[in-house]
C-alpha cells in the first residue's frame, strides 16, 4: 500500500519523524530480521507514541489566499472546527512548502484566547452586519434582511435618478454614471463573474478592481505583442531555464515558493539568476549577478539589452524571421523625431493622442502585408527597430539608469547568451516593472527582447508576470475591469459600437482566433439574459451599458467621486483607502458619496474612512454598510494562479456569526434589487428583470461554474471547450477562455489532482489551465521550421511521423504540417505572428524612454520629459524637475511578512510579531546627510503628503551615479493603515495619481520625496 507522508503521520501518531523513529515506536523496519531477545537481555526503554493533534481530523484541500503562486494548503478539521493547517505535499506548485503568510493561515481564522486557554475566532473578524448612519461616530449592528433591502433601495434610488438611456447623439447607452463598483482579487472566479453580471445589469461603467493598480500594464504590453496578456509559462517551468532575469520583482520575498523552482534550475543545471532592481533585495542578495537601476528607468535598461542583442547579432535570426513581424514593411511616412512618433495630436484632456495612419503596414492590391524576409529594406520593422534602438548604447543606458557600465555589459552578455538555439532565458517581473507611466512600455520591452532571443513558447523561457494576489488573474479573466467583459472581449463603447453589427464589424478581425469573437459575444449574452436574448433583439446587446469616452479606471473613479458625480460605491474586498495612489485624496473623495457598501473579513480603512486621523465623522454624511464575509476556507470555488492554473478550493468549515460567502452575498443582493424593481420598475428595468440568474435558493458555485464553462442552450449539456461555441444562440458561455474548466459535472478538470510522473513538469492532469489546458503559450515556437524541438532535452511540441505531438496542448493549428504553420504561431494576433512593431500601443509602436512624471533629471533622450500620452489628472500635485524641496527618489514595495494593504495580515498576530511596524529604508550615506541613526524617527514627505516612521539604515540601498551625481533612493513600505491589530501611517498618501498611457496604472514606483529627522 502506498502511504503519503501525511497519512503516515496520522497512522503513526507522530508529529515528526527523526532518526529515533524505531526506538520511539519500539520496532525496526520490516525488512530487517529481529533476533529473539535473550530473557537476560535488558530491553530498551520506549516512550509511548506521541499522539498527533490531527490524528482524527478530516483533511480538506484549499489554495493559499495570498500571492498568485497558487500553493496548496491542507486544512485539518475536527468536529467542524479548524485545528490546523499545513502545506499540501501533493500540490506540484509548492510540494508542501509555504511562505510565512501561507503558514499563518490558521491564525487568520483563530487566535489564542488566554482567558479560555484555547484557540478562538480571530477577535478582529467582522461577524455582524454593521451600519454607519450619516454623521455618526459609531457602528450599529443590523441583520441581513434589513441590510439587503436597504442597500437594494439605495442602489435603485441612485440608478433611477441618474440613469441615462440615450446619449446626446441618440445612441442607446443604458448606463448609470453615478454608481461605481470595485471587484476583488480576493474572491473566487464564480463570485467575480456574478459581480460582472449584476454591475452591468445596473448600468455601471465605473467598474474596476485592483489589477488596475498592479498588472493592467502587463495585459496591454503582452496582448499588443503576443495576443494574450497572461504569463506565458508557469511557476514550475522556471526549473528549465538557463538564465532567469528578475527585473522589477523580488521573487524570494514576494513569491517565495516560486523562488524554489528558480533555485532548482540553479542546483540541477547550473542556471544563472540576474536581478535588476533599485535595491539589494533578498532575491538580489542570492543572485549570480545584480544590476542596480534607478526607479523608473526600466525602458532604458531593457532598450540597452535589445540594442546589445541587435548590435552583436545575439538574436535568433530564424526565429525572428518566421515568428515575428520583423520582415513587415511599414508606411514610408512613419517617423520618430525628438521623443514623438509621427501622427502626434492632442486629446481633449490635453495629452498626446496619436493618429496612427502612418504606423500602418504596406499592403499589396489584395490587402496582404508586404514583407522583406532578408530584413534589409529600410522600411521593414527590423531596420526601423535597429535605428530606434541604436541610441541606447551602454554608456547612455548607464548614465540614465545608474547601472555601472561593466555591470550592464555583463548582464547583456549573460542574458543575451540565451539567444542561442536550445538555450532558455526567462524574464520574471512584478510591480517594479508595471507601476510606471511607462509600465506597458516596460512590459513590451521584455516581450521584444524575448522575441529577439527566441525565448517564447519554449520550456524555461517566456515573459512571466508574477501576480501578487491569489485570484487577480481570475478577476481579470471575469472582466472586472471597466474596459473589458469576461474573456477579454472589449467593452461596448457608444462612439464605436452603437449597434450589435457595429461591434462585430469593428471588433472582429478577419484572421486569427479572435475571428471567432461573435461566437464568444453571443454565447456570453445568452449567459447573461438567457431565453430573453434572441437573434431578433440582437441577443439583448443594448442591455449592456455602453462606455463613454472618459477613463473609468481606478484613478478616474475617484476623480469623479471627488467631483460629486458618483453617488453610490460598492467596494468588494478591496481597500483603496490604503492601496490607492494619493490615498488621502481618495479617502476625502469618499466623503462626497451618499452611500458606500464594503464587503470584507475585517474592518478595513475604506469601510472606516470616516475614522481616519484628523477626520471629524460629524462632517461626513456618507452612509456606510459593512457586510461580514466568509474566509477563503469557509466557502468553495475556483481561483486562477499567476500561471493560469484554475484550482478548486474546498470549504473546510462554516463561517462564524453572520459571516456569509461572497457568492451568497452577491446572489442575495441581486435578488433584493430585482425584487425592488418588480415592485417599482423605474427607468428601463429590463436588464435586471430579464437577467438569467438560476443558481439555486442558496447560490451554488458549481452552478455558476457550469454557466461560465458553457453549455448547449437547448439541452444544458456542458460544452467540452470553446471550439463548440456558436454565434446563433445555440450555446451559452459566461467566459469563453474558461470553457473546459468545468466540462464534466462528476469530475471537473479544475478539481483534478493527478500529478505528472513523466514529462517536463506541466502536470496537465492537475487543475485546468486556460485556454484548453495549455501550460506553455505559443508553443509552436518551441520548434524550428521543420517541427524539430530547439531543445530536444525539454521538448514542448514536435512533429513526428506525419503528426504533431508533445508534452502540452498545441497553441497552433496542429492539423497541418510544419511548413504550413511555421508562420502562424501566434494565433491570437490577426497577423498570426508576434509584434516587434506594435501599432496597438497608445504611446508608440516601439517603447521609448521618458522620465517618470516626477524626476530629479531632465530627459536626455528627447525634449519630451515624461510619457506624452499619460493623462495628467492633478497637475498641481507634481514636484518640479530637479526639485530641491524633494531631492530624493522614492520607490514603494512590499514585505514578505505582510500582504497588500494589510487588511488580512495586520490582523494576524503571528505576522505582526514578525513585522510589527512600518519603517523607511535609507542608505548609510543618506543617513549621514540628514544625521539619522538606525531606529531614529524620520518624516518622509512628497508634494502630496507626509508621515513619520522609523528609519531603517541599510546597505541594501546605495546611491546610484546618474549623470555624474549621486542619486539617493528612499524605500517605502505601504502595508499599514489606521485600523487592525497593527496600525501605522498610510504610505500611499505620498504616491502620485498619474498613470500609464495605456492602462492608467499608477506610478507608485518612482516619485520624488524628502526625508528629515524628527526631533
Amino acid at each position: 500500500m502506498k502511504i503519503s507522508r501525511r497519512n503516515f503521520l496520522k497512522l503513526s501518531g507522530l508529529a515528526a519523524l527523526t532518526g529515533s523513529l524505531a526506538a520511539k515506536l519500539g520496532c525496526q523496519p520490516d525488512d530487517e530480521e529481529i533476533a529473539d531477545p535473550s530473557p537476560d537481555t535488558e530491553q530498551p526503554k520506549t516512550d509511548d507514541a506521541v499522539e498527533l493533534r490531527i490524528q482524527y481530523a478530516d483533511t480538506v484541500t484549499t489554495i493559499c489566499p495570498f500571492c498568485g503562486v497558487g500553493c496548496g494548503i491542507l486544512c485539518f478539521v475536527e468536529d467542524g472546527k479548524l485545528i490546523g493547517t499545513e502545506g499540501d505535499g501533493d500540490n506540484p506548485l509548492n510540494e508542501g512548502t509555504l511562505c510565512s503568510k501561507g503558514s499563518a493561515l490558521f491564525n487568520m481564522a483563530y487566535e489564542y484566547d488566554e482567558v479560555k486557554g484555547e484557540p478562538d475566532i480571530n477577535s478582529s473578524r467582522i461577524t455582524k452586519v454593521l451600519y454607519r448612519a450619516p454623521k455618526a461616530s459609531d457602528w450599529e449592528e443590523k441583520d441581513w434582511d434589513w441590510a439587503l433591502e436597504t442597500i437594494a433601495d439605495r442602489i435603485k434610488n441612485t440608478r433611477d435618478e441618474y440613469f441615462e438611456q440615450t446619449n446626446s447623439n441618440g445612441v442607446t447607452v443604458n448606463r448609470c454614471k453615478a454608481l461605481a463598483w470595485l471587484g476583488s482579487a480576493m474572491v473566487n472566479n464564480e463570485e467575480n463573474y456574478l459581480f460582472h453580471k449584476i454591475a452591468r445589469a445596473l448600468g455601471i461603467i465605473n467598474f474596476d478592481h485592483c489589477a488596475r493598480l498592479c498588472h493592467s500594464s502587463t495585459v496591454a504590453g503582452l496582448g499588443n505583442t503576443f495576443g494574450r496578456g497572461a504569463m506565458t509559462n508557469h511557476i514550475n517551468d522556471f526549473q528549465h531555464s538557463d538564465v532567469v532575469m528578475n527585473i522589477g520583482g523580488n521573487t524570494a520575498e514576494m513569491h517565495p515558493i516560486s523562488m524554489k523552482w528558480i533555485q532548482r534550475a540553479r542546483d540541477t543545471k547550473g542556471a544563472k539568476l540576474i536581478v535588476a532592481d533599485p535595491r539589494v533585495s533578498r532575491t538580489a542578495a542570492v543572485a549570480d549577478l545584480y544590476a542596480p537601476l534607478r526607479p523608473g528607468t526600466n525602458v532604458a535598461f531593457l532598450s540597452g539589452l535589445i540594442q546589445y542583442a541587435l548590435e552583436n547579432e545575439k538574436y535568433h535570426r530564424e526565429y525572428v524571421v518566421n515568428y515575428t513581424n520583423a520582415s513587415y514593411l511599414v508606411n514610408p511616412d512613419f517617423k520618430f523625431e525628438d521623443g514623438l512618433f509621427s501622427g502626434a495630436g492632442k486629446h481633449s484632456e490635453g495629452h498626446v493622442l496619436y493618429d496612427k495612419s502612418t504606423w500602418a503596414y504596406q499592403r499589396n492590391g489584395d490587402g496582404s502585408i508586404l514583407k522583406d524576409e532578408t530584413l534589409e529594406d529600410p522600411n521593414c520593422v527590423f531596420q526601423l527597430m535597429k535605428e530606434h534602438y541604436s541610441r541606447y548604447d551602454i554608456k547612455t543606458v548607464s548614465e540614465i539608469t545608474g547601472c555601472p557600465q561593466d555591470k550592464f555589459r555583463e548582464t547583456a552578455e549573460l542574458f543575451c547568451s540565451t539567444g542561442e538555439p536550445g538555450k532558455a532565458g526567462s524574464i520574471s517581473y512584478s510591480m517594479g516593472q508595471t507601476q510606471f507611466t511607462c509600465g506597458a512600455a516596460n512590459v513590451r520591452s521584455t516581450a521584444i527582447l524575448q522575441l529577439l532571443l527566441g525565448n517564447l513558447g519554449i520550456a524555461g523561457g517566456g515573459v512571466n508576470a508574477q501576480r501578487g494576489q491569489s485570484n487577480v488573474q481570475g478577476a481579470c479573466d471575469m472582466g472586472n475591469l471597466y474596459h473589458i467583459i469576461p474573456g477579454y472581449l472589449g467593452m461596448i463603447r457608444d462612439n464605436l459600437h452603437p449597434t450589435f453589427n457595429d461591434y462585430n464589424e469593428k471588433e472582429t478581425p478577419a484572421t486569427g482566433y479572435w475571428s471567432n469573437k461573435p461566437k464568444f459575444l453571443v454565447s456570453l449574452l445568452k449567459a447573461f439574459w438567457g431565453e430573453n436574448a434572441t437573434a431578433e433583439n440582437d441577443f439583448c446587446y443594448d442591455y449592456f451599458p455602453k462606455l463613454d469616452q472618459k477613463d473609468r479606471s481606478h484613478i478616474g473613479i475617484f476623480n469623479y467621486m471627488g467631483a460629486g458625480e458618483i453617488k453610490g460605491f460598492i467596494n468588494w474586498a478591496d481597500n483603496p483607502a490604503v492601496s490607492g495612489p494619493n490615498c488621502s485624496k481618495e479617502r476625502s473623495s469618499m466623503a462626497n458619496l451618499d452611500w458606500l457598501v464594503c464587503v470584507d473579513l475585517f474592518e478595513c480603512e475604506t469601510a472606516a474612512f470616516w475614522k481616519a486621523p484628523g477626520t471629524d465623522p460629524a462632517n461626513i454624511d456618507t452612509e456606510v454598510f459593512l457586510l461580514p464575509a466568509a474566509l477563503h476556507i469557509e466557502r468553495d470555488g475556483t481561483i486562477a494562479n499567476t500561471g493560469r492554473w484554475i484550482q478548486w478550493r474546498n470549504k473546510a468549515v462554516e463561517a462564524p456569526g453572520d459571516c456569509k460567502p461572497d457568492l451568497w452575498i452577491v446572489d442575495r443582493l441581486f435578488k433584493a434589487v430585482k425584487k425592488a424593481y418588480e415592485a417599482d420598475p423605474g427607468p428601463f428595468p429590463n436588464p435586471i428583470l430579464e437577467m438569467h440568474w438560476g443558481y439555486g435558493e442558496d447560490a451554488d458555485s458549481a452552478e455558476v461554474a457550469k454557466e461560465i464553462n458553457g453549455y448547449e442552450t437547448a439541452t444544458g449539456n456542458l460544452l467540452n471547450n470553446f471550439t463548440a461555441l456558436a454565434d446563433d444562440g445555440s450555446t451559452t458561455c459566461g467566459s469563453w477562455i474558461y470553457s473546459g474548466y468545468y466540462n464534466d459535472e462528476s469530475n471537473p478538470p479544475c478539481k483534478k489532482r493527478i500529478r505528472e510522473t513523466e514529462g517536463i513538469g506541466n502536470h496537465s492532469d492537475w487543475s485546468f489551465s486556460w485556454p484548453v489546458n495549455r501550460r506553455i503559450l505559443y508553443n509552436r515556437c518551441s520548434c524550428d521550421a521543420d517541427g524539430k524541438p530547439w531543445n530536444p532535452d525539454v521538448p514542448v511540441m514536435w512533429y513526428d511521423n506525419g503528426e504533431w505531438t508533445g508534452n502540452d496542448i498545441p497553441d497552433f493549428n496542429a492539423t497541418v504540417s510544419p511548413e504550413e504553420n511555421v508562420n502562424t504561431p501566434f494565433i491570437m494576433r490577426p497577423e498570426l505572428q508576434a509584434l516587434l512593431f506594435g501599432p496597438g500601443m497608445a504611446d508608440g509602436p516601439f517603447p521609448e524612454y521618458y522620465e517618470p512624471w516626477e524626476s530629479p533629471y531632465d530627459n536626455i533622450m528627447s525634449s519630451v520629459q515624461f510619457n506624452p500620452c499619460s493623462q495628467v489628472w492633478y497637475p498641481q500635485e507634481r514636484a518640479e524637475v530637479g526639485s530641491t524641496e524633494f531631492p530624493y527618489v522614492a520607490t514603494s514595495y512590499r514585505l514578505t511578512e505582510h500582504y497588500q494593504s494589510g487588511t488580512m495580515t495586520r490582523n494576524i498576530p503571528w505576522l505582526n510579531e514578525l513585522m510589527p511596524e512600518i519603517f523607511v529604508e535609507i542608505s548609510p550615506s543618506l543617513a549621514d546627510i540628514i544625521n539619522v541613526q538606525n531606529g531614529d524617527k524620520v518624516e518622509v514627505s512628497s508634494k502630496r503628503g507626509q508621515y513619520e516612521a522609523v528609519a531603517c539604515v541599510t546597505p541594501r540601498l546605495k546611491p546610484l551615479n546618474v549623470y555624474g551625481q549621486d542619486t539617493e533612493i528612499v524605500g517605502i513600505v505601504w502595508h499599514w493603515g489606521y485600523m487592525g491589530k497593527s496600525t501605522g501611517p498610510t504610505a500611499n498618501d505620498l504616491t502620485p495619481s498619474i498613470g500609464d498611457a495605456n492602462t492608467t496604472i499608477p506610478e507608485y514606483k518612482a516619485f520624488v520625496c524628502n526625508v528629515r529627522r524628527v526631533g
